[in-house]
């Protein structure tokens, strides 16, 4: 065993075989025995196919090359596509239109949707095909009308009647979620208004349809401003089911005879936040559902009986191996369900179950290709924080076999703050993260308060504190793994994404714990994100941060920009420059501020890159250079 600084230990995970094994698996559909889900393609600038497994095991790709299936409603997208007997229906990034693909015929699904000289201003999202009329039933938003905020409606689009498209709900700042019953009489959708996000109050509405296709007085069936809904779904015997969080969490129900009635009370999540379309965490067997629950921060598939409750389903594929613990795209047809998974030592894979014995088999995965011994394994911690709350997180130690660290040395440390910040991490696979851990870092993610999976209560902790608890957390996380004599003091490093970015630079600039951050296409001005940011999140501040501009100094005073005399922190920089969501001009203004002060930065745009990278060569630069900015400011030599 070699003797070496924690930092410079040599390992088989390059940025290289990072970037290879980043195949995201993604939107399960399922029609007949056939089972269709998108895949990423990094190699080919993040381009996304749909890929078909027959009921023989035939896989083969079925989007062929010129055509990338994504929307951008909201900005981040899902519910891109849908299929029906084979037929298929999906949103091309380049236009937005929605096409239609029968066996290796694609054409516009419908000459309404001609985009006419203005790409991208007419989105789709939520596909679903209504054979009773047959049409798309949609979630639809406008782009057109310049200078003024997107609308967004549900929209019905004939198959066959050219000139026929119709807003056949309309009135809400946004909608979600459309749900038609399988005897084609009624339609259940997801709403809600400014300046609530979905994750805050949505309402459930139902309604049935005339002859003519139009909706009678649609009807309340859940959801206030202070309670969410998702995943509305029909049973095959045209019962409503939902998730709502009305008891703190997000449990099912079933609205029969006017009344929502509970399914499981239990202290677990059904639900996610709906930053994108076309989630699903559970769906029907023949007398019970399967579903996927999060506890803990740990993903659990169990099947639901009515009368038995819950149990818990075994995720083990093969003995040797560790149960998944995270679920997601769960979807059910006749005797199987197909969901994708992962664990701490298994890359995502979708997996086949039968029903109702439940025996698993995998349909398609990325094989692992680095030796497990260089895998280090998640401990799921709690740690006290400054104001006497409890914050969670998965601590990743140093891991590689080949190697031991100089005696009386201490690993640095980085610490990983989500975005969102509604949202989580998990303890799933990351070759991410193992490249730091077998170079001889410490790593922590951290589900700061405000994060979903641990009840509403945890959630609603960050309501005008952000910027200050999820910074406190991060810092907490770090001081508790430094005080297990698990990292060096004085070699801590934060990093973080889109609001992971703010978290980081509010704890690089307003604190001085940490030697070292990198922001990713982070926040560093407040104000200036309202003026900018798209419209899903346009008002999302006035319940994380304060109501603007009645209580702009709030926003002043939380915006490191603000306060350039406070960054002595070296900090790197990563941005898409075609970001629509956090533009470039929030990194470049830091760096400046940086560099007039003569603090260390660094800079690294992207042309072609949106929210988040999805071009291999990118991925790969951004994790490189990192790494070997810390080397620089923590003075290691890499391997």
């Amino acid at each position: 065993m070699i003797t070496a600084p924690y930092g410079s230990w040599q390992s088989p995970i390059t940025g290289e075989s990072v970037t290879a094994a980043k195949m995201n698996l993604d939107s399960v559909v399922l029609d007949g025995v056939d089972t269709y889900w998108l895949e990423s393609r990094p190699q080919e600038k993040g381009r996304l196919v749909i890929m078909r497994q027959d009921g023989q095991g035939h896989t083969s790709q079925i989007t062929p090359e010129g055509f990338n299936v994504r929307n951008r409603v909201h900005e981040y997208g899902g519910g891109a596509y849908t299929v029906r007997d084979g037929e298929i229906y999906f949103c091309n990034d380049a236009d937005q239109c929605i096409y239609h693909q029968s066996g290796t015929n694609i054409r516009l699904a419908s000459p309404a949707l001609k985009p006419n000289g203005k790409p991208q201003t007419r989105r789709y999202a939520d596909l679903l095909i209504d054979p009773h009329r047959r049409r798309l039933i949609c979630v639809y938003e406008d782009h057109q009308a310049r200078g003024l905020e997107a609308s967004n409606a549900i929209a019905s689009i004939s198959l066959d009647d050219p000139e026929d498209f119709k807003i056949i709900v309309a009135g809400a700042d946004f909608y979600a979620s459309p749900a038609l019953s399988p005897n084609g009489k009624a339609l259940a959708w997801l709403s809600w208004n400014h300046p609530n996000m979905p994750w805050d109050g949505t309402v459930l509405v139902v309604a049935r349809f005339h002859r003519n296709g139009t909706l009678s007085a649609p009807k309340l069936v859940a959801g206030s401003l202070t309670e969410a809904v998702f995943q509305p779904q029909w049973s095959p015997a045209n019962v409503l089911y939902f998730v709502s969080d009305r008891t703190g969490w997000g449990n099912l129900y079933a609205w029969k005879d006017g009344e929502a009635r509970p399914l499981c009370k239990a202290a677990v999540e059904f639900g996610l936040p709906q930053w994108v379309f076309g989630q699903s965490t559970y769906g029907f067997g023949q007398d019970y559902l399967v579903c996927a629950y999060t506890q803990g921060g740990t993903w659990h598939l169990a099947r639901l009986d009515l009368l038995n409750g819950l149990v818990e389903i075994d995720l083990s594929v093969t003995p040797e191996l560790e149960p998944y613990t995270e679920v997601s795209q769960l979807r059910v047809m006749g005797d199987r369900a197909v969901f994708i998974a992962a664990s701490p030592t298994q890359n995502s894979a979708l997996v086949e179950m039968t029903l109702p014995a439940g025996q698993l088999k995998v349909l398609k995965a990325q094989p692992l290709t680095v030796d497990r011994a260089y895998l280090s394994q998640p401990q799921t911690i709690a740690f006290p924080t400054p104001d006497g709350q409890i914050a969670y997180a998965f601590y990743y130690p140093p891991q590689n076999p080949n190697y031991q660290p100089i005696p009386g040395t201490l690993p640095p440390l980085l610490v990983k703050s989500h975005g969102g910040p509604t949202s989580a991490t998990s303890s799933q696979l990351s070759l991410k993260v193992q490249y730091w851990t077998s170079r001889g870092f410490g790593y922590v993610d951290v589900n700061y308060r405000g994060s979903s999976g641990y009840g509403r209560a945890y959630q609603e902790q960050l309501t005008g504190q952000w910027g200050v608890i999820d910074v406190s957390d991060c810092i907490a996380a770090a001081k508790y793994l430094v005080a297990k004599g698990l990292a060096d003091p004085q070699k801590l490093a934060i990093s973080g994404g889109s609001a992971g970015g703010y978290t980081t630079l509010c704890a690089l600039t307003f604190h001085r714990v940490f030697q070292a951050g990198a922001s990713h296409y982070g926040i560093g001005d407040l104000e200036a994100l309202l003026r900018d940011t798209h419209k899903f999140e346009s008002r999302y501040l006035d319940k994380l941060v304060a109501v603007y501009p009645a209580q702009s100094e709030v926003y002043k005073a939380r915006s490191p920009i603000n306060f350039p005399e406070n960054m002595a922190c070296p900090t790197i920089f990563f941005q898409g420059l075609e970001d629509q969501v956090v533009l470039p001009n929030q990194a470049e203004a830091m760096v400046q501020a940086l560099a007039d002060r003569l603090v260390p930065v660094a800079y690294v745009p992207f042309a072609g890159e949106q929210h988040g990278f999805r071009q291999a060569a990118n991925m790969q630069r951004a994790l490189e250079g990192e790494f070997y900015f810390y080397s620089r400011i923590f003075g290691f030599l890499p391997a």
